[in-house]
């Protein structure tokens, strides 16, 4: 269990860096909308390509930052279910929900996404918009996002394996509301 422990602590460092990258992708994105903004305004001046920076920005920190709130457990949930379980209980939700569904659900939209990557690749799709950018790598954060989440999910099974067996302690953001 050690081995694994200390898989899924890489993969949460890993999942920590992308998080920062994407948080300096939000400050940039806004910078660029903002510039792009002033700019046609003031002068009159527009181009596609600052329009296709901030929504290949966009792409990235969502489907990157999957996996960095995943991770920080600041994703959405149901949360009638955690009403009425134990602490225990919702371990055990945690990972039969990322078990059976999560990880399952991401390496398919990851192998379904992959051939929209490689056709897109394969024809150095460009923009058909005047001065737009190429498209396909921007393709490729599709399956490689997915990807991602996969393999926090992976992490996220061991932990709650590791707290189920009485190894680690996971901190639970989760609170029952008061009465």
């Amino acid at each position: 269990m050690r081995l694994l422990l200390a898989l899924s602590t890489a993969i949460d460092r890993l999942n920590e860096k992308v998080g920062y990258v994407c948080n300096i992708l939000v400050l940039l994105a806004v910078l660029v909308s903002a510039g792009n903004a002033m700019i046609r305004y003031a002068f009159g001046y527009s181009s596609n390509s600052w329009l296709e920076l901030q929504w290949y920005m966009f792409a990235i920190l969502v489907m990157f930052g999957a996996s960095y709130t995943f991770k920080r457990n600041e994703h959405v949930r149901v949360e009638i279910f955690y009403l009425i379980l134990s602490d225990r209980g919702r371990l055990w939700l945690d990972l039969i929900g990322t078990l059976f569904f999560l990880i399952p659900a991401c390496l398919l939209l990851s192998y379904l996404s992959w051939p929209f990557f490689m056709q897109s690749y394969a024809i150095g799709e460009v923009s058909g918009n005047a001065g737009g950018l190429v498209r396909w790598p921007i393709k490729l954060v599709v399956p490689l996002g997915f990807v991602m989440l996969a393999i926090q999910g992976i992490s996220e099974v061991i932990k709650r394996i590791a707290a189920l067996q009485g190894l680690v302690t996971i901190q639970a953001t989760y609170e029952r509301p008061t009465q």
